[in-house]
């Protein structure tokens, strides 16, 4: 693996001990702007403010609160905040398995790679029987003052750890108010034809961020002196029911 690991340990299960290397298996590439004074230019520094008696606070002054139900806070101290901070730990403690088909996309937040720390025949034992059996590593870990739960899986050569949310994190489906229509067998027969002739393997590298693109743009254009044109965005209106079928049938013959 190239770049440094941010945490190591060990996989637990059933009185194995893998070392493993957690490394980020994403990053995010965001445009980062800087708040500036408009009469100077100079950098702006945050400041925390008194709502009441519109001065500074400096951080000594500082205190963490909860705000309850009838608007009175509830004061909580760093010492008493570090006592809520799970216990230090160097295992990745594997729980249960589960078939990958079990586990909703929802639940994914964030994903990493698992290097082994140590040649070992267990690491690559472990991964082939996961391959195998179609199943994940429900597990839970300590990392950097915070607890997490997560789902440990084959990707490739490699074991991938993906964090999970927990169950009242994910907002069911049941909460929305879904409209109750019904489709013409017509309708679906060519809505699937659409879909069959627009099906590909999925190549990632295809797709650009559009937007971060037109905003390098737009700033190298600015950094050149160039005079900036702002065009008003064209907003599409929703096919209405009554059109569905001509819009379909419109869409198959421009990919036929």
């Amino acid at each position: 693996m190239t770049g440094r690991a941010i945490w190591k340990g060990n996989l637990h299960f059933g009185g194995i001990d893998i070392p493993v290397k957690l490394h980020t298996a994403v990053k995010e590439e965001h445009i980062q702007f800087h708040l500036l004074h408009k009469k100077d230019h100079v950098k702006l520094k945050q400041q925390m403010i008194c709502a009441h008696e519109k001065v500074p606070v400096p951080p000594e002054e500082q205190v963490r609160g909860f705000k309850q139900d009838d608007g009175r806070y509830v004061l909580i101290t760093p010492s008493e905040l570090e006592e809520t901070f799970p216990e230090d730990s160097r295992l990745i403690n594997i729980l249960e398995f589960v078939k990958t088909s079990q586990i909703d996309p929802r639940y994914i937040t964030r994903g990493y790679y698992l290097e082994p720390d140590d040649p070992s025949r267990a690491y690559l034992t472990l991964a082939a029987a996961l391959k195998d059996l179609d199943v994940e590593g429900i597990c839970t870990w300590t990392m950097r003052k915070r607890s997490y739960l997560g789902a440990l899986q084959m990707s490739g050569k490699i074991l991938r750890l993906n964090t999970l949310r927990y169950a009242d994190e994910v907002i069911p489906v049941s909460s929305l108010d879904l409209p109750r229509m019904s489709i013409s067998e017509k309708e679906l027969h060519i809505a699937s034809d659409l879909i069959s002739r627009l099906t590909a393997s999925f190549k990632p590298q295809k797709f650009e961020n559009e937007h971060e693109k037109k905003l390098q743009h737009l700033i190298d254009k600015k950094a050149r002196g160039e005079k900036i044109v702002i065009l008003r965005p064209r907003r599409l209106k929703p096919t209405s029911s009554d059109k569905l079928l001509q819009t379909l049938e419109a869409s198959l013959k421009k990919v036929a």
